[in-house]
Formats: structure tokens, C-alpha cells, sequence
């Protein structure tokens, strides 16, 4: 069957493709050498495995799918900001748990989900506009330079201060989800 697109232009996109795909196995071979089971490997899996752990022990009972969801709501954003920034260049990562995902599965998968999760469950009748507020400020200030000064993040094109105001609409955009009609409503017990 013959394509619709014109086919020097899938020739063209196919090169690309092959220049991408040499690059990442050009990674791989680096991870393997460089990364893989040295302390920022183990780092990277300790931070993509123990929040949930916690989470999972101090959860808040029968709110669990309210909050799964806030949380899906804030690795979905997050892994797709993550990715752009990624792909133009704005900001890299060392030290990754899995080479094959241009973003930090850590941070984009456990850290901000657990904690806005954390974060929704606690004091829930709170005005969330000062918990967003605070929990943007821990995020951009506190843990983003962390990572940096582990060497973990490398911005390149951003300062911390620029992440500030997205992770405030994240999270209130994550607050409203889980205030939702089609769960029980949080309690403060």
C-alpha cells in the first residue's frame, strides 16, 4: 500500500528517527557504564520507590481513588512539562533510575504526586490557594535546588522561580480534581 505522505518526506523523518535512536543507545551505553549502580542510581530508585511506601502506610482510608487520581492528574502534567523541557533543552538529568524516559521518573512519578497527595489529604477544609502556595515554594525552592546541587538536574534554560507559578496551577488544578461529586468528601478526622 502506498502512503498518502509524500514519501521523500518519510525518508527524510525516517533519518531523523535513526539519529535519535543511535543517540539513545549511545545513552544507554553510558547509563550502563556510568550510572547504573552507582550512588545516584540508588538514589533515584530510593526517591522513586519509598514516598509511595510511605504514602501507601499514611494514606488517608477510603479516600485513596479521590487521591490516585489528583496524584495520576500531577504525573501526566508533570511528565509532559518534564518531557518538553527535555526535548528542547531547557534542563537535563544525571544519575536516572531508567535511561529509556527523557524526564526524572522520580521526581515526575513519585515526588510531586505523593506530595501534592499528602498535601490534599492534609487539613483538606484549608484554603488551598496557601497550601498550593507552599507547596510550590518547596517544590521550586527547596527541591529543585536540591536536586540540582546533588547534580541530579541540570537547568540550563530555567530558573527555579519559573517553575513556581506551574506548580501552584498544578496543584490547584490537582485540589479541584479531587474535590470532585463523584467521591466522599475528605474529612479532617
Amino acid at each position: 500500500m502506498k502512503p498518502l505522505l509524500d514519501e521523500e518526506k518519510i525518508k527524510e523523518t525516517s533519518e531523523f528517527y535513526e539519529q535519535i535512536h543511535r543517540t539513545e543507545m549511545d545513552y544507554l551505553a553510558y547509563w550502563q557504564e556510568n550510572t547504573l549502580w552507582q550512588w545516584e542510581f540508588w538514589v533515584s530508585v530510593l526517591f522513586s520507590v519509598v514516598p509511595w511506601v510511605i504514602w501507601f502506610v499514611f494514606r488517608k482510608r477510603g479516600s485513596e481513588a479521590r487521591l490516585l487520581l489528583a496524584g495520576l492528574f500531577v504525573i501526566l502534567i508533570a511528565s509532559l512539562l518534564d518531557f518538553l523541557g527535555v526535548v528542547f533543552g531547557i534542563w537535563h538529568y544525571s544519575g536516572k533510575a531508567l535511561p529509556i524516559i527523557p524526564s526524572y521518573v522520580p521526581w515526575d512519578f513519585t515526588l510531586l504526586p505523593v506530595t501534592v497527595m499528602f498535601w490534599l489529604q492534609i487539613k483538606p477544609k484549608s484554603n488551598p490557594f496557601l497550601k498550593a502556595v507552599i507547596f510550590a515554594a518547596i517544590s521550586a525552592f527547596i527541591g529543585e535546588y536540591l536536586f540540582e546541587w546533588l547534580g541530579l538536574y541540570t537547568p540550563k534554560e530555567w530558573r527555579s522561580i519559573y517553575s513556581f507559578p506551574i506548580y501552584i496551577v498544578i496543584y490547584l488544578i490537582a485540589d479541584r480534581i479531587s474535590r470532585t461529586g463523584a467521591f466522599k468528601p475528605l474529612d479532617e478526622n
